[in-house]
């Protein structure tokens, strides 16, 4: 139940491609792939928030038309500028060894778990340009729109075990960067890619030769790539063959992973000083200099303590203050604006049991505008009317059969609230206790032989019991009466 929550919310950014990888490796080889371990890397290249390029003038607007953001500079014209090659911080990243920490599904336990996952270094460089091939005339164009955009590329230890963990901290890491603001995270528009490095081998062998797959652009390629990729570098062992080092990129038609190019013959990169540019240098409190403007001086100190709350530290907060499970902070801190919903409810309103708001937020509005394909912050539903709902349940006034039919309408017209909707359409649940025992022996008259069967041992069948009055209350009853009148009937 805890896992499939989690799956659930995680839905638009992970957690169905979760669900689907889970079935995908029970019916691809689990028995097999019980004999091997996966080894992961990952490279992700976060373009930064910014209106211009690194070292030009030009715009980074995404979809432009082709080549309408290009500079001389970033086209190496004339042709004596100092330029036409991607320069990065390879050998003087900004960061070394850090760590991110993650939370990922362990479906042994079926809860979720911390993980931490190792950083090698953060460096700046810049982004490429973009072929665009024309297979039918065999031509090859250019667009260089992206060429010069600032990039973080943040690089991983080998540490990832699984799809679903890389996946995990992956969804996490853009968490981070979109909370901080220096990258908009959006994989389908490029701003955020990933490269994965994966390999095999047999517990306790030394690390096996990797394939590298090349600028994932979603979270469900990146898991199912890596799922791909693992099984067919299982199969070649198997078969007595040997891995290459090679790069490789994933045909989303296909689901596979395809040869690039074979890392072992090529000499892919070439690095070289690049004198015209000066050092970055970066301070802390204890190390500025004395006498330089504070305009001219990048103090980490005072850069960390500008952060907004983190999501880990989000999660940790919710879990302190409101009592929420691991599980529906993790939801709620991948949905901002259903947090944002949820906290001005518990604010504003004199709730006697803040989870009633919190199961209601998750398991009834957001399972409601997942079902339509839609995100919380499109649905146009405000904290008003859930709060009003929640207050609702709160009260017994309507029950959660009736709570889901008002969604349905709040979805469709977000001007009415619900108790607007309740009074039109007549949807108050029915507690009377006269009339919810009237129904009950209405049910038990009408099923004598599902009657006898509950009293010789088969409780299962009760819920069938009060499935049937609550079809004769279109689903209107207050559930809990229901339940300890229709027991009352039968156990006496």
């Amino acid at each position: 139940m805890v896992v499939r929550l989690f799956m659930r919310q995680f839905q638009h950014n992970l957690i169905r491609q979760l669900k689907r990888y889970s079935k995908r490796a029970a019916l691809k080889g689990e028995r097999l792939e019980s004999q091997w371990e996966t080894v992961i890397g990952l490279e992700i290249h976060a373009q930064i928030s910014a209106k211009s390029k690194l070292f030009s003038g030009s715009g980074t607007t995404f979809a432009s038309p082709i080549n309408s953001m290009v500079s001389f500079f970033d086209a190496s014209l004339p042709g004596t500028l100092p330029a036409g090659y991607q320069i990065t911080q390879q050998r003087c990243p900004l960061a070394k060894d850090g760590h991110v920490e993650y939370l990922a599904p362990d479906e042994v336990h079926r809860k979720l778990v911390l993980k931490r996952a190792r950083l090698t270094q953060l460096q700046l460089e810049q982004d490429s340009g973009k072929s665009l091939h024309d297979v039918e005339m065999s031509h090859s164009l250019i667009d260089l729109n992206r060429a010069g955009i600032g990039l973080m590329e943040i690089i991983t230890e080998p540490e990832f075990c699984s799809a679903v963990e890389a996946a995990s901290f992956v969804r996490e890491l853009q968490l981070i960067l979109q909370v901080i603001g220096v990258c908009d995270g959006k994989m389908e528009e490029g701003s955020l890619r990933v490269d994965a490095s994966v390999s095999v081998r047999r517990p306790s062998e030394p690390l096996g030769i990797r394939s590298e797959i090349k600028n994932l652009n979603s979270i469900r390629h990146l898991m199912r790539s890596i799922e791909f990729e693992t099984l067919r570098q299982i199969s070649i062992l198997e078969s007595g063959g040997q891995v290459l080092n090679e790069t490789r990129a994933y045909d989303v038609e296909t689901g596979e992973t395809v040869s690039m190019r074979d890392k072992e013959r090529l000499h892919d990169y070439r690095f070289m000083a690049e004198p015209n540019l000066p050092p970055l240098r970066l301070y802390t409190n204890d190390t500025v200099p004395n006498g330089v403007p504070s305009d001219q001086i990048i103090n980490v100190d005072e850069l960390r303590a500008m952060l907004p709350e983190l999501p880990n530290a989000k999660r940790e907060r919710l879990k302190k203050q409101y009592g929420l499970s691991v599980e529906h902070s993790n939801v709620f801190v991948n949905e901002p604006t259903l947090l944002e919903c949820f906290e001005k409810i518990v604010a504003n309103q004199n709730l006697q049991n803040v989870k009633i708001a919190s199961n209601i937020c998750i398991n009834e509005v957001l399972a409601a505008v997942n079902k339509k394909n839609i995100a919380f912050s499109a649905s146009n539903l405000s904290a008003e009317s859930v709060g009003e709902l929640v207050e609702l349940v709160q009260d017994e006034v309507i029950s959660l059969l009736t709570l889901r039919k008002i969604l349905e309408v709040l979805l469709q017209d977000s001007s009415k609230l619900p108790k607007q909707v309740i009074e039109e359409r007549g949807w108050h649940q029915v507690s009377n206790e006269t009339a919810l025992e009237n129904i009950c022996c209405q049910v038990i008259a009408a099923n004598p032989k599902v009657v006898d069967d509950y009293r010789d041992g088969k409780t299962k069948v009760f819920n069938y019991l009060i499935g049937e009055v609550q079809k004769k209350l279109s689903g209107q009853s207050n559930v809990k009466a229901v339940v300890r009148i229709m027991k009352q009937k039968l156990d006496t």
